[in-house]
């Protein structure tokens, strides 16, 4: 739609496709400069924020596992060194116990902070995302 007005001092000449044909170009310009470093905060938040609730998990469950991994060995040397069959084999069922228990620990730890983090992960992916 072009409108032209013309008066005894000026005259102009509108055009809607004209400025929305500049009103893209600027915004395409100025994402290129705004966006860039805020998408990439954004996604170094994201990746820290992931990293921050898996390895947590991860560390808690390879502690336990070699816990457990320690304590039937300690069963197994009680047994076998020491001649103390029952007291070890108490000890290496205990540690039995606590290696099967490390795996499932491992996906409850990481299942609550999943859950602590969900949201402040689901904001960053949004607003990168939109």
């Amino acid at each position: 739609m072009q409108e032209t007005k013309t008066s005894k001092k000026y005259s102009y000449t509108y055009s809607a496709s004209e400025s929305e044909r500049v009103r893209k170009e600027v915004e395409k310009i100025r994402s290129q400069y705004i966006t860039s470093s805020d998408q990439k905060d954004a996604l170094k938040d994201l990746k820290a924020l992931d990293k921050k609730v898996k390895n947590y998990a991860a560390t808690i469950g390879i502690s336990f596992g070699i816990i457990a991994v320690l304590v039937m060995g300690t069963g197994m040397s009680l047994a076998m060194a020491y001649h103390q069959m029952i007291p070890g084999i108490i000890v290496g069922l205990l540690g039995i116990g606590m290696i099967a228990a490390t795996y499932p620990l491992y996906q409850y730890i990481l299942k609550k902070r999943k859950a602590r983090y969900a949201d402040a992960i689901i904001k960053l992916s949004d607003q990168l995302l939109n």
